[in-house]
């Protein structure tokens, strides 16, 4: 049976920002590529929820709920929790380039929701 499979604000944010810039720097065709591999990973996490590994830099800072799984050049970083029901569900915290800095991501979303 598959998970449910839900996208939090802050990673429909970074697919808004992935088109953007993706669209203007090398063409909707390689938007339209990209998000297909996103979409596919993350319906295979709704059957394979344990497939990701835990990111080596929330294993240092003690965040080991936290998994991430790679869609071409882009990080989607996910965690696995229990609803009110006792059923698994998948919320997707992050989507973001291979090459960008993750702690310096979150540092910055931390000090925006503040």
């Amino acid at each position: 049976m598959a998970l449910s499979v839900f996208l939090l604000k802050s990673a429909e944010d970074d697919l808004k920002d992935l088109k953007q810039y993706l669209s203007q720097e090398f063409g909707l065709t390689s938007w339209r590529a990209s998000y297909k591999g996103i979409k596919k990973v993350i319906e295979n996490l709704a059957h394979f929820p344990l497939s990701g590994v835990i990111p080596q830099e929330l294993i240092f800072i003690g965040q080991t709920q936290y998994r991430q799984v790679i869609s071409g050049m882009n990080r989607i970083i996910y965690e696995v929790k229990l609803s009110i029901h006792d059923e698994e569900q998948i919320y997707i915290h992050v989507i973001t380039d291979v090459r960008k800095d993750l702690k310096s991501l979150l540092i910055r979303r931390l000090l925006h929701s503040k």
